[in-house]
């Protein structure tokens, strides 16, 4: 049978706070664990690297696997822009574990990425940390279906307090600072996943008709920026107020819809406008004929989607979930809801299960309607049966 503890620690040392929660969540396993997850958030990366090293050295002849991060989640609670460190543990009889370690290499004019491990064909699930400053994870994960044969992937990318110099992977007891790390995870005790998006669309859906790498020049054939403040002007006063929380845009996951609704769309930032040009650079490239709309952060959106797509999910597998792994954006916990602990609360009471750590991504990896992306301002799970 399964068996599943987690823990969170905090404190200015942070290798004394990974001894902690890792042992308090070894402790209720009543034996070896078979996989173990660290997730460390600090100011100093050596510090956070000697902090994932030690945890991962007390979890014996375990899989071990995690990342630095911005903010932790475990026990119940989430932790942002801290000294803290969350450990998970399982023990999963009937789940087999096949970790791998990729590289990114210089290809003519492109990256390469190296080192994946062939999925068997009953592999359920990729567990993925990747390092956003040097690996490609927007391209590997968008040409996945090919790459691995449709396994759906799931995880978030990796961050630091200090940028990019503060990354660093765990995996089999080392660390490393670029690349991406991760698993695949066959067998019956793999649960499912679950994606949840925390913008509403705003305005119409529109065609891209002209574009330039990533800066929008036309929509619908008017200039972008005009296109823009024609939308902006037509909203209601609660959409006014909701921009206030800042403005993004969706891309369009599936052109052959009939027609777009929440959760249809790939959120991407709005990184600026330009008068002038009447263009608009956002945080992805697109191509023409694509289908994109305006998004807000929204709450109550938030909040509703979550608990709709994690009740559905327990209807699915009739409840059987007894241990998961949570990637929230970055953009979410404190700056979204009351509190950090929204996200990890919400599926600890939904699911009715206890175990459930992760951390706060600086980009979430997920599947959605058959198909991996990066998504932000998401909630994505990775969930184990008991």
């Amino acid at each position: 049978m399964a068996r599943f503890g987690d823990a969170l620690a905090t404190g200015a040392d942070l290798v004394s706070a990974a001894e902690r929660a890792t042992l308090r969540a070894l402790e209720p396993l009543g034996g070896p664990a078979d996989l173990v997850c660290v997730f460390v958030s600090g100011s100093d990366p050596e510090e956070v690297a000697l902090a994932g090293e030690r945890a991962m050295a007390l979890a014996g002849d375990a899989v071990t696997i995690g990342c630095s991060c911005t903010g932790v989640i475990g026990g119940g609670r989430g932790v942002e822009g801290r000294g803290a460190v969350s450990v998970w543990a399982a023990v999963l009889p009937d789940v087999r574990i096949t970790p791998f370690e990729l590289d990114a290499v210089p290809e003519d004019d492109h990256l390469a990425v190296i080192g994946m491990t062939e999925p068997e064909p009953d592999d359920r699930v990729a567990l993925l940390f990747a390092n956003p400053y040097d690996f490609p994870a927007h391209s590997f994960v968008r040409r996945s279906a090919a790459a691995l044969g449709g396994l759906p992937i799931v995880g978030g990318l990796a961050d630091g307090a200090r940028g990019q110099e503060s990354v660093r992977l765990f995996a089999d007891g080392r660390t490393a600072s670029g690349g991406a790390v991760g698993l695949l995870l066959a067998g019956p005790g793999v649960a499912g996943t679950v994606v949840s998006q925390g913008c509403r669309p705003i305005g119409p859906s529109m065609t891209v008709t002209k574009v330039e790498g990533q800066e929008l020049l036309e929509l619908a054939g008017t200039p972008a920026y005009q296109k823009l403040e024609q939308i902006l002007h037509a909203l209601t006063p609660t959409e006014q107020e909701l921009l206030a929380e800042g403005l993004h845009i969706g891309v369009a996951m599936d052109e052959y819809a009939d027609r777009y609704e929440r959760g249809d769309f790939l959120i991407r930032g709005l990184a600026s406008a330009d008068p002038d040009r009447g263009s608009l650079t956002i945080g992805d490239v697109v191509e023409v004929g694509q289908t994109v709309r305006f998004q807000v952060r929204d709450t109550e959106t938030a909040d509703a989607d979550l608990l709709e797509r994690l009740r559905a999910f327990g209807e699915e597998t009739g409840g059987g979930t007894a241990g998961a792994l949570l990637f929230s954006c970055n953009g979410r916990g404190a700056a979204m809801f009351p509190t950090a602990d929204h996200d990890v609360r919400s599926v600890r009471e939904a699911l009715g299960i206890e175990a459930v750590t992760g951390f706060f991504a600086a980009g979430e990896i997920g599947p959605v309607a058959g198909r991996n992306h990066v998504h932000g301002f998401t909630a994505c799970l990775l969930a184990f049966a008991g």
